[in-house]
């Protein structure tokens, strides 16, 4: 007698054979599946370029800029590297050439690159709002020497929005200044290592610290997320006790280093130099480098920024002690020094220039007087150092070529 099949047993059996299938071709699909990569668009035209990126569902971004060797209307960079594989809809931005700068433009930008530089002075940024100080706007002390949060806010909208972008001192002083075309080079550096400058809360599930957003660095890192060409950075002048924060300091200084900030010498105690013997000038600077580089071994700069200004004389005879000496056996050599406050400094590329005594404007605020922030840009207005955009060239006036100094083996090209 034949046995009656089960019509349920069936189904089931057929639908576990197509689930098997349509396993089987998926994994098969997946294994052959062809991603698609990133092209090399360098020196393409902007038509290939649109053409490409709807072909691959990419979303274009377009940005202009001079070039010396691309072709007006062809592809300089991509934000996408060569090979990298694609996603649906991603963002692709493609710098485009308008070509080589000429003199035309050099006009239309009124590039200067034998200006003036500001060297911005803070010390202690306090969590306060200007209001709540007994003194002008947004200083702390009678003397400016401290900011508020909010005045330090309002300090760095200020210098974006007046075309200045930063860069670091060390490269200022030796001539390696990278800024775009039309923009001005700013740079800041902060005295004392105070801990309002670098504000410890505590370290983050991660082990990284925890960073109060209303201390100087923490609101330098808000500004480098809100303006991503501002290119964020300054340097930190440290004494013995570093940012006052024994459990972290060491943390703190590898943190800067890593996120693209400097640290300089602000000597052991604050020594006013006025006062010191030879044997004291070079312990308070031999002593400082001899720390960093125990914790930041050849990534400190050899920068002095000098307590009081002191001595405020280059022919004092414990100047030459701030610049080279020994200490503990060891040499040390100084690059640059640094004056307290007062006003911009030339160009690196002028012939007064001397990093060994760097003036620097005190960021404070008096009304527009003695070379307060308002008053030093102000001033600012008619000599700033314009960029050309190119590190690698000097681009001058003619009538200022009795000014230029030292070229760094630059291309100086006169308009």
């Amino acid at each position: 007698m034949k046995r009656k099949i089960n019509s349920t047993n069936v189904i089931i059996l057929i639908v576990i054979i197509i689930l098997l299938c349509f396993l089987i071709f998926l994994i098969f699909n997946k294994s052959n599946k062809i991603e698609n990569k990133m092209a090399n668009l360098i020196n393409k035209n902007l038509k290939e370029v649109k053409e490409y990126a709807k072909a691959n569902n990419l979303s274009l971004d377009i940005i202009y800029e001079y070039s010396k060797t691309i072709e007006k209307d062809k592809v300089i960079d991509q934000s996408i590297k060569e090979d990298n594989i694609l996603k649906e809809n991603q963002k692709l931005i493609v710098t485009v050439s308008k070509g080589k700068i000429g003199k035309e433009v050099y006009n239309e930008y009124n590039v200067n690159e034998l200006g003036n530089v500001p060297i911005m002075m803070y010390h202690k940024i306090i969590d306060m709002k200007n209001d709540e100080t007994e003194y002008t706007l947004g200083n702390v002390d009678k003397d400016g020497y401290n900011r508020t949060t909010e005045a330090f806010r309002n300090d760095l909208e200020f210098y974006y929005k007046e075309g200045y972008r930063m860069i670091r001192l060390d490269d200022y002083i030796n001539g390696d200044i990278d800024v775009p075309l039309g923009k001005s080079p700013l740079i800041l550096t902060f005295d004392d290592g105070d801990k309002t400058n670098f504000n410890v809360l505590g370290k983050n599930e991660d082990g990284t610290l925890k960073i109060d957003p209303n201390c100087a660095v923490g609101i330098l890192e808000e500004f480098k997320n809100k303006y991503k060409d501002f290119n964020v950075t300054a340097t930190f002048f440290v004494m013995d006790g570093l940012f006052g924060q024994e459990e972290y300091n060491e943390e703190i200084l590898n943190w800067l280093v890593l996120h693209g900030y400097d640290i300089g010498n602000h000597t052991k105690t604050h020594v006013n130099f006025k006062n010191a013997n030879e044997t004291k000038s070079q312990e308070e600077v031999g002593y400082i480098y001899e720390k960093l580089e125990s914790i930041i071994p050849g990534k400190y700069v050899n920068i002095v920024a000098l307590p009081y200004g002191s001595p405020g004389d280059k022919n004092h005879p414990n100047y030459k002690y701030v610049l080279n000496g020994v200490y503990n056996g060891k040499k040390y050599n100084t690059s640059a020094a640094l004056r307290v406050g007062w006003t911009s400094e030339v160009s690196p590329f002028n012939k007064n220039f001397d990093k060994t005594f760097l003036k620097r404007i005190r960021a404070y605020d008096n009304n527009g007087k003695e070379f307060d922030i308002q008053m030093s840009f102000e001033n600012l207005k008619t000599n700033k150092y314009i960029s050309d955009g190119d590190q690698n060239t000097i681009v001058i006036k003619s009538d200022s070529e009795t000014n230029l100094g030292e070229t760094y083996n630059k291309e100086v090209i006169k308009y």
